[in-house]
């Protein structure tokens, strides 16, 4: 109950607001706020509880001391985004201990202020942190690279003394789709190939970001390969690089390539740092699927119609289990999809592209074909269940699909779901008569 995490640019009204909420929730015999109370204060009694009691509580759900260090929190957070440096002295000479402490408290993935700031590519206020003592220059610059705050990482690097990056360092670009981090990292000394003959490169945090950006990320593989790193000759590393003259060198040798169904291990190869299976999916599944789901997956347009054009079978059917699961065709991956859940989550309203589904709709794909699907979405992208969905069309998919979520619990699965794609499938679904 205790383990709530601030958003990473929290909002003081919002949070006054909980706090009320909270206490006219154990006022009237909430259990959940009744929980809440009983682990942080227990010796407060409904009928006795005030407001100041439900902003602590609510401050030690969120990690904090107490409700003063939660407005600090926001107000710290606000000077950094507002690029206000003066408040930031403020706050900092004030209280100390803001230097080196989390600046989203129990949210640390931005880190401490100086850290935060450099997500942001504020300078100014970097500059001034630095000289009040902070130092958390490695993970600031760590961060600067991940956002493409090119500026501010060139910046940290002059403080940090000009060091040679860590061998690990490609991996918050990578994950990101950086590219401008990545050539950054590559110009102060960042190698993917050493002396004695090692490679290194995170092919798995570009291939496997939750990221929709496929210029991106071939570029990213390329300029590791322009830096020594040699690639697996095989369709699957020529499909994540975006090289379709390999691809047609692999065609050529392979005529069955395009209808071959890819496992997991084959699509996440384990020679090239893949080693972290079971790969969930983000969306609708991509294990057993041809090259044609893999496009859709990855939302690589024109890799799919390169595809289409040299004859895949936009109807071709992903492996199915010993459990009778799978079976599905690429349009079930273009109604629920990663590429969907960006659109919905950073529009609103929701401004979605259903271009996928078009294309494969315009090249004979069966919007009445059925097909079940196990899956759970991969950590941090919604519910974690095992789900099981039987015999559905793509239609009944994105709608199932967008139903659910765990009990009380925060709805993301819906972002998934391209609900401009599904009226597409519905519109074609009712022109064709089922099977």
């Amino acid at each position: 109950m205790s383990d709530r995490l601030l958003p990473v640019r929290p909002n003081l009204d919002q949070l006054k607001h909980q706090a009320k909420d909270l206490l006219k929730a154990y006022r009237d015999g909430n259990a959940e706020a009744a929980s809440l109370f009983g682990e942080h204060a227990p010796r407060v009694p409904p009928a006795e509880a005030k407001l100041a009691d439900a902003q602590f509580v609510l401050a030690r759900a969120y990690g904090a001391e107490h409700w003063p260090r939660v407005v600090q929190c926001c107000e710290l957070i606000d000077a950094i985004w507002e690029d206000d440096p003066e408040t930031v002295r403020r706050l900092v000479t004030a209280n100390p201990h803001l230097i080196t402490e989390s600046a989203g408290i129990r949210n640390n993935n931005w880190g401490p202020p100086l850290s935060y700031a450099a997500n942001l590519g504020r300078n100014r206020i970097i500059r001034l942190l630095y000289e009040l003592g902070a130092r958390d220059l490695v993970h600031a610059i760590g961060r600067a690279v991940l956002q493409s705050r090119v500026e501010t990482a060139v910046l940290l690097h002059e403080l940090l003394g000009r060091p040679k990056p860590p061998d690990d360092s490609f991996g918050g670009p990578a994950y990101t789709l950086s590219v401008e981090g990545t050539e950054f990292l590559f110009r102060v000394g960042a190698r993917v190939r050493f002396e004695d003959g090692r490679q290194r490169a995170p092919i798995e945090a570009a291939i496997g970001s939750d990221s929709r950006s496929p210029a991106a990320k071939r570029r990213i593989l390329e300029l590791y390969a322009e830096h020594g790193y040699v690639y697996l000759d095989t369709p699957i590393m020529a499909f994540h690089r975006g090289r379709f003259d390999l691809l047609e060198e692999h065609l050529a040798q392979d005529p069955g390539l395009l209808s071959r169904q890819f496992r997991g291990d084959e699509i996440f190869p384990p020679d090239v740092g893949c080693d972290h299976a079971p790969y969930q999916a983000m969306g609708t599944p991509v294990d057993g699927g041809t090259l044609l789901h893999l496009a859709v997956y990855w939302d690589e347009f024109d890799m799919a119609t390169w595809l289409l054009e040299r004859g895949a079978d936009v109807n071709a059917r992903s492996a199915v289990d010993a459990d009778g699961f799978g079976g599905f065709t690429p349009l079930f991956n273009s109604v629920v999809s990663q590429a969907a859940f960006w659109m919905n989550y950073h529009k609103n309203p929701p401004q979605q592209d259903p271009r996928f589904t078009a294309l494969l709709l315009s090249a004979g794909a069966d919007p009445n074909v059925r097909a079940s699907i196990r899956m759970r979405l991969g950590s941090g992208h919604g519910d974690p269940r095992m789900r099981e969905f039987r015999d559905v069309t793509p239609f009944e998919w994105g709608r199932a699909f967008a139903k659910e979520q765990i009990p009380g619990g925060k709805h993301r699965e819906v972002l998934f779901v391209n609900d401009e794609a599904l009226k597409l499938v519905e519109a074609a679904a009712s022109r064709i008569p089922s099977g």
